[in-house]
């Protein structure tokens, strides 16, 4: 009972502190959940790609996997639940509030500087992952070369979601069958 009760809070403390939403928040999502020596870098990486391949919100889902890995079924509820409970009473809170004074020259000033942050953090998180899925953690970036395949995979992916309209599930599956093809 008391690991639930750590798992709800840490992540309830992950989704309190997060700018940004459920993405930008994957990269204190991480540090808290490394930190605690609950899931390592690699296993974060697959359950941002797995929690990518289901429909919704990522962190939610990333949440239930590392509660999931814990303490199984009620591991996975407590983690989600404290991803998503606090946070939505306080945006309950926020919005009744936020609609009152979001013209305000300050609040406008205040989001001018968070917005940037939220972009660094998720930036934080891209580099963080690819120095994980390339082995630049291990080997350094250099090794990147000999990763020739999935810096491939990553650019056409990129370019996929910048330049068409495909829905990224729809990647992530051909993705997945491309894995299964070649890497099995």
């Amino acid at each position: 009972m008391m690991l639930l009760w750590k798992i709800f809070l840490v992540f309830t403390r992950v989704s309190l502190f997060s700018w940004g939403g459920g993405p930008a928040s994957l990269a204190l999502m991480q540090r808290e959940t490394t930190a605690q020596g609950w899931i390592t870098p690699p296993e974060f990486a697959d359950a941002v790609a797995v929690g990518n391949a289901l429909p919704g919100p990522i962190a939610p889902q990333v949440s239930a996997f590392v509660g999931y890995k814990l303490a199984g079924v009620p591991g996975a509820v407590a983690a989600a639940g404290g991803t998503v409970l606090p946070a939505t009473m306080l945006m309950l809170v926020m919005v009744v509030l936020f609609f009152g004074v979001k013209d305000s020259p300050a609040v406008q000033s205040m989001l001018k500087a968070v917005r940037p942050v939220v972009v660094g953090l998720l930036l934080w998180t891209a580099y963080d992952m690819a120095s994980t899925v390339f082995g630049a953690q291990q080997s350094g970036w250099p090794s990147v070369v000999h990763q020739w395949d999935k810096v491939l995979i990553t650019v056409a992916a990129f370019a996929l979601l910048t330049f068409t309209k495909i829905n990224p599930a729809f990647i992530i599956l051909g993705a997945a069958a491309l894995g299964f093809g070649v890497y099995r």
